[in-house]
């Protein structure tokens, strides 16, 4: 290890250094910055863009993500496929993101985190426009290319969460990780809108995967040329000690004790479940339930209409912002009262949006507006957990190891959230239904979706247990100090290694 300072932007990819382990000494005739740096070593405008292009990018992967939602009667009819084979196009995406977090975790938290994400993003763009060109013989390779994007969305949503987390502490982070989550809703909103819109112009649900490849280049360049990645927990190190890095198998061990973490991880699990459900299958209830009722007529030739799709978009965005900003402030406005208030309001917004989610389901047959009302309540308490979520990971995980609580809470929210949900709502639709008539489709996927809101309740219990350890969990964190035994970083041959503090004491 020197003593020059190596700056962030020009980390090597291939190397085990920690950029950004606490303040460095900038060197003798180093230039002066322009604006003042803080201790991430990124200026505080900087720092703002920095959130600004994370939040597109994240608009955009949401955008990616639920754009073949959007276009989903135009796929059914186009592969002639059933709502079990339909499923797959969402679990095979969300699995292939799961099983992948962990490996971008690992990296993130030990390479240049910028450089990482500019590789997934590219090769996510270049999969995603070659899925646009796949002729109805192979669904299998829409399968495929499903899946691949997942190394894309894998690379970005493990490391992002912790270059805020290395930029801002306290207020500012909670307030940029709730602008960083508004992208979620909004992008999922947007992706049924210019799915469906892009469908009815053009006529061909393939040119609805055409459009965020080419957003997603503009962000590779955004990503290399505005973005500086920080110095990992400088900004939050005690003076009198320095974090060190531990071996993967210890930072799993330490996470799997730490029981906000745990807890908060199943109940964003729940989260996961249904969303990923009504995400994929709400606007082809809707779709059938107008089937049914008579307000609209069957998909028998492309394109079908998307109309449902348009709608539930723009309820999406506009619930989601609503969701976010209100959980965010509620849980501020809270926090005067008890240390708790995170898990409280997390709790709160799975409980209550249950048993609107229930009646949107029951209402569709005979109402579109209440349906659509409820659905509005249900969605808007749902996304209160988004910004919460995420800043509870934070500050009850020490920052060497928080990209890999994201991969890990990533896994195991999708594995039991949103990687089976879709097809497993699509699997008992098929086993209730008992004809191939429109009211049996409509009634299998009405009954089927009823899931969610008992499994809504299940995540309110799991962050009200939450919040019996949050305050214990948050000082352990807020005041780590590694063992007399932790490793330092010491020369062997001209590059850094670990070894044990007592091997080198005499």
């Amino acid at each position: 290890m020197t003593g020059t300072d190596v700056s962030a932007d020009t980390t090597p990819f291939f190397s085990d250094d920690n950029e950004g382990e606490g303040p460095t000494d900038n060197g003798v005739g180093s230039p002066q910055p322009e604006e003042e740096e803080s201790a991430s070593g990124v200026s505080d405008k900087r720092a703002k863009l920095t959130v600004a292009v994370l939040c597109y990018i994240n608009l955009l992967n949401y955008m990616d993500r639920f754009t073949v939602a959007g276009v989903l009667p135009d796929i059914e009819h186009f592969f002639s496929i059933s709502d079990g084979t339909s499923g797959l196009l969402q679990t095979v995406f969300i699995c292939s993101y799961m099983f992948l977090a962990p490996l971008f975790g690992y990296l993130g938290d030990r390479y240049n985190r910028k450089l990482i994400m500019c590789v997934g993003i590219f090769f996510w763009s270049l999969v995603t426009l070659a899925s646009s060109f796949i002729g109805k013989d192979h669904f299998w390779a829409l399968l495929l290319t499903r899946g691949l994007v997942g190394v894309g969305e894998a690379s970005y949503s493990t490391i992002a969460p912790t270059i805020i987390a290395d930029l801002f502490i306290k207020e500012k982070r909670t307030n940029m990780l709730s602008v960083f989550y508004f992208a979620i809703p909004v992008g999922s909103g947007l992706g049924y809108i210019v799915g469906s819109e892009v469908d009815d112009v053009t006529g061909d649900w393939h040119w609805a995967l055409r459009v965020t490849p080419g957003l997603g280049l503009l962000a590779v360049i955004l990503l290399l040329f505005v973005v500086q990645e920080p110095k990992r927990g400088a900004i939050e190190a005690h003076p009198e000690h320095t974090l060190h890095r531990t071996s993967w198998l210890a930072d799993i061990k330490a996470l799997c004790r730490n029981p906000s973490f745990v807890l908060s991880t199943f109940g964003f699990t729940t989260v996961a479940f249904v969303t990923g459900s009504l995400a994929l299958w709400a606007p082809a209830f809707l779709f059938r339930a107008g089937v049914f009722t008579g307000e609209k007529q069957p998909c028998l030739k492309a394109p079908c209409d998307n109309s449902d799709s348009l709608i539930f978009g723009i309820i999406t965005v506009v619930t989601g912002i609503l969701g976010v900003a209100s959980g965010v402030q509620v849980s501020k406005m809270l926090r005067i009262k008890t240390p708790r208030a995170d898990p409280l309001v997390c709790a709160a917004g799975l409980l209550l949006a249950a048993p609107f989610l229930y009646l949107s389901i029951m209402f569709a047959q005979a109402s579109t507006v209440a349906t659509y009302i409820f659905i509005f309540l249900g969605e808007t308490f749902l996304s209160m957990n988004w910004a919460i979520v995420a800043d509870i990971l934070l500050y009850v995980v020490i920052p060497t190891r928080r990209s890999t609580a994201e991969a890990f809470q990533i896994v195991l929210s999708h594995l039991l959230g949103d990687a089976i949900s879709p097809y497993l709502i699509g699997v008992v639709s098929d086993s209730i239904k008992k004809s191939d008539s429109y009211m049996w489709e409509f009634r299998s996927l009405q009954m089927s979706l009823l899931l969610c809101s008992f499994v809504a309740v299940g995540g309110g219990a799991f962050f009200l247990a939450t919040a019996l350890f949050i305050e214990k969990d948050r000082h352990l964190a807020e005041n780590y100090v590694p063992s007399d035994d932790a490793p330092i970083v010491v020369p062997k041959r001209g590059r850094s290694t670990k070894v044990s503090v007592s091997s080198v004491l005499i």
